[in-house]
């Protein structure tokens, strides 16, 4: 990297926890987003992480202008490119939408501006949001390449956020956004080291966003702590005519980081969902370092034994396949301009027509499954079913019988190699996160420490719409903290030496 460049990071590091905490203007607030662009440059450009794929190189005039406005005062926001944006094409990372130049903002990033924040780029991202195909790999789109974990460039970013998480983990923005429908924003935070907020279905806006699930998407924040991934929520969250789940939210919150320094574990009773740990011993032992260290805040620990009815992730695939033909044919109806693909079949035949370039590694079967499913009746039960058993018969039912204000588990387990050729390596065994995405839930997840020099997160559940008691719990959590975090080492896993968690 060249020597200005280190200046500007060591510069960028040594002011950012500042930055972070500050909430009246600043002037090295402006001045960060100087630093921010060269970063992109020498780290994404020039290293090839391929979390970015647009950005501005010269935002501080932007960021001077927002700087009198608040509560962002012109800090910089990187947003994945599923969401428009009026400077940039919003290209869900095909070459289907390479062209797509709304020239409009989705509602949540005109509530961004007006707060003050700069939109600083669009991110790469799973293709689609990781919805194509079974055999992808997640952080791969045609149109950003193969997004690579700063941690270890060799490793995954997991998807679908996957350029957001890496990007907010590189430090080429204050923060960013993601969009999650089950796990798109919770798994690339928790890989990245990065704090990612899944907020209740309906706080966010989802027009102007490309879509999956009218049921279980939704915008979420990603930041290096809880209380900025608090403020940019706040800034983005709003009522939208456009989108029915958003109105009539019971008693919306305004400012969701009021109360997060002064929250205390003391006596709250939290479910620790033993069956969800995984089948990882050094995993499992992270785990239990952050157990002992909300213990000894004061917290309440109960033991949970759990394993989610079958049925519920059945009838969710089901919602999400026939909601992905009728809300992506929505969305692309939507859009201005000529020669625009107007439904998933154009999607699926340009897919054909381009299968060099779309489909080198990996098909489209779950778009033409999704073309297939057609059955209204047999989706409306899905969705009652998936909807009650996630809600009511699991998150709702076991907070209420263990007498618990929020569920914890690890968010997933370290990141995996990269294999284009063979596709993604989950480990099924870890995590709890599916149940909050299909019933529409919080989920926060906080990075809890490493294994092997990976991060890993814990993640925190609660209610519906107790997205700020949740984010309260995670900040609490965040000061208990004894683990060491690793940082991002920008070079391959087997490259570094032990001690370069340290």
């Amino acid at each position: 990297m060249p020597r200005y460049l280190l200046a500007a990071a060591s510069m960028l590091s040594l002011c950012a926890p500042a930055i972070a905490q500050e909430r009246g203007a600043d002037p090295s607030i402006a001045q960060s987003a100087e630093v921010y662009a060269a970063r992109i440059a020498a780290i994404d450009d020039e290293q090839g992480l391929n979390a970015v794929i647009a950005y501005d190189p010269q935002p501080r005039a932007k960021a001077e202008a927002a700087a009198g406005s608040g509560p962002l005062f012109g800090r910089t926001v990187l947003v994945k490119d599923n969401i428009e944006t009026r400077e940039w094409p919003t290209t869900a990372g095909s070459l289907a939408l390479a062209d797509n130049l709304t020239g409009r903002d989705a509602p949540l990033i005109a509530n961004i501006r007006r707060a003050g924040g700069v939109i600083s780029g669009k991110t790469n991202l799973s293709e689609w949001a990781n919805i194509r195909s079974n055999g992808s790999t997640s952080g791969w789109s045609a149109v950003g390449g193969l997004a690579r974990n700063p941690h270890a460039t060799d490793r995954n970013t997991c998807g679908s956020s996957s350029g957001s998480g890496a990007a907010v983990a590189a430090g080429l923005a204050w923060a960013a956004i993601g969009t999650e429908t089950n796990g798109s924003i919770t798994c690339p935070a928790s890989v990245n080291g990065v704090v990612g907020f899944k907020p209740s279905v309906g706080l966010v806006s989802r027009t102007h966003v490309v879509p999956i699930s009218s049921t279980q998407d939704t915008a979420g924040p990603m930041a290096q702590t809880v209380l900025d991934a608090a403020l940019l929520l706040g800034a983005m969250a709003g009522a939208d005519e456009a989108d029915a789940a958003t109105m009539g939210i019971p008693a919306r919150q305004q400012d969701y980081t009021q109360g997060l320094a002064d929250f205390s574990l003391a006596g709250v009773r939290i479910g620790v969902m033993r069956k969800q740990i995984g089948n990882r011993a050094d995993l499992a032992a992270v785990f239990e370092t952050a157990l002992a260290d909300m213990e000894r805040a004061g917290a309440v620990l109960v033991d949970i034994e759990f394993e989610p009815d079958a049925d519920m992730y059945e009838a969710s695939f089901t919602v999400l396949l026939f909601e992905l033909r009728e809300e992506m044919g929505k969305y692309l109806r939507s859009l201005p301009g000529e020669r625009m693909p107007r439904s998933l079949a154009d999607l699926i035949a340009f897919n054909r027509a381009n299968a060099d370039r779309e489909m080198r590694w990996f098909d489209q079967d779950l778009f033409e499954l999704a073309e297939r499913t057609t059955d209204r009746a047999a989706y409306e039960q899905a969705r009652e079913t998936a909807q009650r058993i996630a809600g009511p018969e699991t998150l709702d039912a076991l907070l209420a019988e263990h007498r618990v204000a929020f569920l914890v588990a690890p968010t997933r387990g370290p990141a995996w190699t990269s294999d284009l050729v063979n596709g993604d390596n989950f480990n099924g065994s870890i995590g709890f996160g599916s149940p909050a995405a299909i019933a529409g839930y919080p989920h926060l997840t906080v990075p809890m420490g490493a294994v092997e020099r990976l991060p890993v997160g814990i993640s925190f559940f609660g209610p519906k719409w107790a997205d700020h008691e949740v984010l309260k719990a995670g900040a609490a959590y965040e000061r208990a903290r004894t683990a060491v975090l690793p940082r991002p080492s920008l070079r391959p896993w087997d490259m570094q030496a032990p001690e370069a968690a340290e």
